[in-house]
């Protein structure tokens, strides 16, 4: 498995911009898929967002589509997402998430995942 550790978090205004980042270690980054997820106290963990093994193909979630922005760099083993125009609904603990056999719309589903970060928390403040 690909071990992931989640960086960036912190307390940010709304409207303000975060970027989170994800670095990989332990096999060969460019073969997994990668996504994000979200949960915030209380809820389920929700897709956010997830990137393509080359980094083609993205797909993000309505609520945050034309504000976050998936990337990766497979030379430095780490995924990225660039977070835009923060709301307070956008708190929560975000986790980075390898796939090694997901693709397309299945992407958008957390148990296809096999190996998480610990998770990095976002708080947006009114």
């Amino acid at each position: 498995q690909v071990q992931l550790v989640e960086s960036g978090g912190g307390l940010v205004q709304a409207g303000g911009s975060l970027r989170l980042s994800c670095a990989a270690s332990g096999r060969t980054f460019s073969d997994y898929a990668m996504g994000w997820f979200r949960q915030a106290p209380g809820k389920e963990r929700e897709f956010v967002a997830a990137i393509s093994r080359s980094g083609g193909y993205t797909l993000s979630s309505d609520s945050v589509k034309g504000r976050f922005t998936i990337s990766r760099d497979n030379g430095k083993n780490t995924v990225y997402l660039q977070m835009n125009s923060l709301k307070p609904e956008d708190t929560a603990v975000y986790y980075c998430a390898a796939d090694l056999d997901g693709r397309g719309g299945r992407l958008r589903i957390a148990v296809e995942y096999d190996s998480w970060g610990q998770g990095t928390q976002v708080t947006v403040s009114s």
